[in-house]
């Protein structure tokens, strides 16, 4: 299982929100492509970056940094969120050397779309679906609809989609441990893999993730844990790929 760092982009700088909440935010560094480097150098194999500006904006705020810490990383592989809402934005993206780009908002708001995308850039398509109490939240975390999250992701794994990253919006930056049996149900109830977000606080977390990892889960999103020191990234990896192998 893969911890793969978490680098949110909000202003141009590296930063955590706290339940997604853009006025809530804790600035780590001014310099994410700096911040990138050194995940890399920790052992990250993948990155996942989100443009916040972008999830609000609906549409690309940070994308130059983004295109500088892949072309700083081009044998990384990337992950981007926030703001993408036509091919045109995907295209861009993946010209710029990210690997996969993840369709949130737009993905609950117009499925189609999802869809269209999969057979227009295959194997380049994350759908994020963010939820609280099992409920898809939508624009940057502002809306909670009735859509339930495990209806949703069913109508997506027969699109092509390379994974669902799944978000428990209660839990994200708030250190308070990984909600491991709503990421395993929809891992149990879906075809594709997930990636867990949200809530990872320290290394009994990972080791709760890597115990239900073959039901499914094939990584798992650190931020506001990695930046406060509270898991060491090197040491987390360390441990799953241990945990994992044995």
């Amino acid at each position: 299982m893969l911890l793969i760092p978490a680098i949110d982009l909000k202003d141009g700088k590296c930063v955590r929100l706290k339940q997604g909440r853009m006025e809530d935010d804790t600035v780590f560094s001014d310099d994410p492509v700096a911040v990138a480097t050194h995940w890399v150098e920790q052992g990250a194999r993948r990155l996942h970056l989100v443009d916040l500006n972008g999830a609000f904006a609906g549409e690309p705020v940070n994308g130059d940094i983004v295109k500088a810490i892949a072309q700083k990383h081009p044998d990384l592989p990337i992950q981007i969120g926030g703001g993408i809402r036509s091919p045109e934005i995907i295209q861009a993206y993946l010209d710029a050397g990210v690997q996969w780009v993840i369709i949130g908002t737009k993905a609950v708001n117009d499925p189609e779309f999802v869809r269209d995308m999969c057979k227009q850039f295959p194997g380049h398509i994350i759908v994020g679906l963010d939820a609280k109490d099992g409920k898809v939240a939508t624009d940057g975390w502002a809306n909670v609809s009735d859509v339930d999250v495990i209806d949703l992701a069913r109508q997506f794994q027969d699109d092509g989609v390379s994974a669902i990253v799944y978000t428990d919006i209660s839990r994200d930056g708030m250190l308070q441990g990984v909600n491991v049996e709503a990421t395993l149900r929809l891992a149990e109830s879906i075809s594709i893999p997930v990636i867990a977000s949200g809530g990872i606080t320290n290394l009994e977390d990972v080791r709760n993730l890597c115990a239900v990892s073959k039901l499914g889960i094939s990584g798992a999103i650190t931020g506001r844990a990695i930046y406060e020191k509270t898991l060491d990234f090197a040491e987390g990896q360390a441990l799953s790929d241990e945990l994992i192998s044995a």
